[in-house]
């Protein structure tokens, strides 16, 4: 039987909602697909509060775009958004989360393989996002790739990287002051 929510679970997924939506709409427009901080913020999110709750949280975060409130890149929001060019990368960070979370879930010992979990969400953000743009901006895979992946790559290891070093020690210092 599946665990409920107690009020504080619920209102730390709240606040991690938050932070997402803070880092969000901070982006760098290079083309069709801007540099955002969205990823990083949902790799510490996940170090934070593991691969439920920090799904959940990024979920919330989707709900408030989709409603229209500006929190997606470039301080954007609404259906317009999520069925967009980029929509598929938005979508995409659901199974991120859930792949990233699941490796800092079960190995959070061990960097490395946090580390590849990252990067294998990672990739699977990327497939989704670049079959989406694909489809919608009427471009070929590898036209899609070349906008929405190859430039992004060298950016998203480096927050991979960042992630995986501030990520334990944000947990440990929750830990120790019993937040978490």
């Amino acid at each position: 039987m599946e665990k409920k929510f107690n009020v504080y679970q619920i209102v730390f997924i709240g606040i991690m909602s938050a932070v997402i939506c803070i880092l969000g709409p901070l982006s760098f427009p290079i083309g069709i697909i801007p540099i955002s901080f969205t990823n990083l913020a949902i790799y510490f999110v996940l170090y934070i509060l593991g691969m439920k709750k920090g799904t959940i949280s990024y979920i919330i975060y989707m709900l408030i775009g989709l409603a229209g409130i500006p929190v997606f890149s470039g301080f954007s929001g609404g259906p317009s958004k999520l069925l967009g060019p980029t929509g598929g990368y938005l979508f995409g960070f659901i199974f991120m989360a859930l792949i990233a979370g699941f490796f800092i879930d079960k190995f959070f010992d061990k960097w490395y393989l946090c580390i590849i979990g990252m990067i294998l969400g990672t990739a699977v953000c990327y497939t989704l996002g670049t079959i989406w743009l694909s489809y919608q901006a009427n471009m070929s895979i590898g036209a899609a790739l070349f906008a929405g992946v190859i430039p992004f790559i060298p950016g998203d290891f480096i927050k991979i990287i960042i992630a995986s070093y501030l990520g334990p020690q944000m947990r440990n210092r929750l830990v120790k002051f019993n937040l978490q």
